[in-house]
């Protein structure tokens, strides 16, 4: 559950969003943001895809249209362009949080394939240094199996290039999120291998293209459709 500073010493909560390219992050990732708004939390949003040419752009376009929906203290884009280390911008941003009483900090990442070592290696430095309260891994429902192959081969070059990680770890993804969810009928397998696999929930689906198209899993339907 997400908490507010109140509860954390003035510390807000932390959300980083990762997964491979083209899966929708940053969509979703404005998607829990109208979420938090509209649970009464203010968010900075940090645009932590400093590679990905359009991607402040695109999370800017995202807040502004939030800002109109709610108060404009509520949401605030935090971005320092493109080139920057996404660690040290993070970290950077959840003080800039921290001194202006944000309750929850959503930083997006750049997309990447789980072979691809250095990025890997760069987000693992993310995550080690600034130790998010949830880690949540995008994937996409439509590619079924595929999307497990990339939950399972992130998850463990995370741990692999995360020198903070203690022995015996098995996930420091904590949480899924997975889009294009109302387009998969009855294909549901795939979604609960990843959970499976990982012991991690998924804990948001995207059924569409609207800011309020998000969804807690609802676990009859899903036993439901693997019965039919």
């Amino acid at each position: 559950a997400v908490v507010s500073t109140q509860s954390t010493g003035g510390k807000p909560y932390v959300i980083t969003f990762c997964g491979v390219n083209g899966v929708g992050k940053s969509t979703n990732l404005a998607k829990v943001c109208f979420w938090l708004l509209d649970n009464g939390y203010r968010v900075l949003v940090v645009g932590g895809d400093t590679f990905r040419a359009g991607a402040v752009e695109q999370l800017r376009t995202h807040v502004v249209r939030l800002a109109n929906m709610y108060n404009g203290d509520m949401v605030q884009l935090y971005e320092r362009g493109y080139g920057k280390d996404p660690a040290g911008l993070a970290f950077e941003a959840i003080k800039y949080a921290k001194d202006r009483c944000f309750d929850v900090v959503l930083v997006d990442t750049a997309g990447r394939m789980q072979d691809n070592e250095p990025l890997m290696r760069a987000l693992s430095k993310l995550v080690a240094m600034n130790k998010p309260d949830l880690t949540l891994f995008v994937g996409e429902a439509l590619v079924g199996n595929e999307a497990v192959d990339q939950l399972v081969k992130f998850n463990q070059a995370l741990i692999d290039n995360n020198v903070s990680a203690e022995a015996g770890t098995k996930s420091i993804i904590d949480g899924i999120l997975l889009t294009k969810f109302d387009c998969i009928d009855d294909k549901v397998g795939a979604a609960i291998s990843m959970t499976y696999i990982t012991g991690q929930p998924i804990v948001f689906v995207g059924t569409g293209q609207q800011y309020p198209d998000l969804r807690a899993l609802n676990v009859k339907s899903v036993v439901t459709a693997l019965l039919r």
